[in-house]
């Protein structure tokens, strides 16, 4: 049994989507980041970093229970134990080469983008410009490889689109665009494609039986940004 720490944001949804794609049994445990629940001492055990996801493997190495934190990391040790996603030896390279990009690129410039468009007091100005525009950038690089493509690593889908599709879907968000989408054709074409398969289905539903807090109020940014308040 998978022990899987939850909120409705898009790494974790990545989770979900492997989760259900490799058809491993999992329990999902709600952690509402507005609320500070990922501050309390029993989810930092699980995870130091105080960030969702998370996993507890219940049947880890040896029997052992082994605890997982960031997504991506979960992503590559959901996808060993199961033995599904990894793609093909020959395309390794490019494989750790685009979930690293994703890891360090997407995601975080994502969420900046986010933070300073939609979160940050105005005024931040150059804060807005270096995000808004680095995510443009990253989502050109990802445009241009897709070219041709089905899929970012080589010709199945592996945890690489996962991790990719997570953030993608909140594309029009990330970029404060209703109609971003159609600057990147290829990424467009992709992400339908990867919106019909039914491991993405059934993950937008993960959770939905829980009540998350939705206000960002003063409580919820004490929460969420801790290192802004003394």
């Amino acid at each position: 049994m998978i022990r899987f720490y939850f909120h409705p944001t898009p790494n974790p949804q990545k989770i979900s989507m492997m989760l259900e794609a490799s058809g491993l049994a999992y329990e999902v445990l709600p952690v509402d980041t507005r609320k500070g629940q990922q501050h309390d001492p029993a989810f930092r055990a699980i995870n130091p970093n105080g960030k969702v996801p998370a996993i507890v493997d219940t049947d880890g190495p040896g029997g052992k229970e082994v605890r997982v934190f960031d997504s991506n990391a979960i992503l590559l040790y959901l996808a060993e134990k199961s033995g599904k996603l990894l793609g093909k030896a020959e395309d390794r390279g490019e494989f750790l080469s685009w979930l690293m990009f994703i890891a360090t690129g997407i995601g975080p410039f994502s969420g900046q983008a986010v933070h300073f468009q939609h979160v940050a007091p105005e005024g931040s100005d150059y804060g807005v410009n270096r995000y808004r525009n680095e995510i443009a950038r990253h989502y050109q690089v990802l445009e241009d490889h897709l070219k041709g493509r089905d899929f970012i690593d080589g010709d199945e889908m592996t945890i690489v689109d996962i991790s990719a599709w997570g953030w993608i879907d909140k594309a029009p968000f990330v970029h404060k665009n209703p109609d971003v989408m159609d600057k990147y054709p290829n990424i467009k074409r992709w992400f339908e494609k990867m919106n019909t398969l039914p491991a993405a289905i059934s993950a937008r539903d993960v959770g939905k039986g829980h009540s998350f807090k939705t206000e960002m109020d003063e409580d919820a940014k004490r929460a969420m940004f801790p290192s802004n308040y003394s």
